[in-house]
């Protein structure tokens, strides 16, 4: 095996963390105005992913980092053509930062109204995104001879890599009802494990709707293995979230993310770009992919860099690992 593909499996792996990091995350956002009756429960949904939402942003960083110097060909043809959606995504990502910020420093209800939507909106925004741009790298793109997109910047814009962001945002409503029921208690525990039972079916059909797209066009046995093992998690985090296991749900929709981006990335290997135009100009790993001399200096620093963010990650993770309800929230006071 070589240093590149190494590293094509390693941003699969950061991929994969991203969803499933940043699912819960952006979850909780979605349904920030929705399942909270009153402020001091939206003050729980915010305070569950308080110290962790900056640090699983961090996984999208390293996965486009990473991507630009591994495969500065994929990075510079898949990003540039998904210009639109990345701008929005980013924007959004830094309205909702600020938002998480900003809705405690004035005691008014409509301020803390108004923050609500931002964070709501920044919430929908990215996961839509980044499934319109893992569907566009998957399913491919009309590409020249020299890895350029042709036609319109809305060439990404299609059927299926729309299916795609909306599977991906699909999973993430999902896994952030899931997420505050392992996470609160009382009556808002109750009600995000009961949304989860009644979204989980629904949000099903895209994702399971795309990955058939994705195996059908590309394919394999072992890429038809990973789709069943999302199909049976999936079926898993109902019975369980049923069952009142909300620890062992929440573990199974983790399964099934990461075999969907098995399923993705193998249907993928060893291309990373497919065109549409021509499958000549389709861009593959050893096309696009850096000197052996870079992804060894790559494969240094992550070894020992790695475990280190990885440690302190689950770290912090242990620290905020108890549930929290509304009478852990203090009263509001002005600043």
């Amino acid at each position: 095996m070589t240093l590149a593909i190494v590293w094509f499996c390693v941003i699969a792996f950061f991929w994969a963390g991203y969803l499933f990091l940043e699912g819960f995350d952006f979850g909780v956002g979605m349904l920030l105005p929705f399942l909270a009756r009153d402020n001091t429960e939206r003050r729980v949904m915010v305070n569950t992913i308080g110290p962790v939402w900056d640090g699983n942003e961090v996984w999208v960083i390293v996965a486009g980092g990473a991507m630009f110097a591994a495969f500065p060909g994929w990075y510079a043809s898949l990003f540039s053509a998904a210009y639109l959606p990345l701008l929005l995504l980013l924007l959004a990502l830094i309205g909702r930062g600020v938002a998480f910020e900003y809705r405690g420093k004035v005691d008014s209800d409509r301020w803390r109204r108004t923050w609500d939507r931002v964070i709501m909106i920044g919430s929908w925004i990215p996961p839509l995104g980044v499934g319109l741009v893992l569907a566009t790298s998957v399913l491919g793109l009309p590409l020249d001879a020299e890895g350029n997109r042709v036609g319109s910047a809305f060439a990404a814009f299609r059927w299926d890599t729309l299916l795609g962001a909306v599977a991906i945002a699909a999973f993430s409503i999902t896994h952030g009802a899931a997420f505050l029921a392992l996470k609160t208690t009382g009556d808002l525990r109750e009600r995000a494990r009961h949304l989860a039972l009644r979204l989980l079916p629904f949000a099903m059909v895209p994702i399971v709707a795309f990955l058939a797209v994705v195996q059908w066009r590309g394919g394999t046995l072992w890429t038809l293995l990973a789709f069943g093992v999302a199909a049976v998690a999936a079926a898993v985090a109902w019975f369980r979230l049923r069952a009142d296991r909300d620890g062992q749900a929440f573990a199974a929709l983790g399964v099934m993310i990461a075999a969907a981006a098995v399923t993705m990335f193998g249907s993928l290997y060893p291309n990373v770009l497919p065109s549409t135009l021509d499958a000549a100009n389709t861009l593959t790993i050893a096309d696009t992919a850096s000197s052996p001399y870079t992804l060894t200096v790559m494969t240094w620093v992550a070894v020992f860099g790695a475990p280190a963010v990885l440690i302190y990650q689950g770290w912090t993770y242990w620290v905020f690992r108890k549930r929290i309800g509304t009478q852990h929230i203090p009263a509001v006071h002005a600043p």
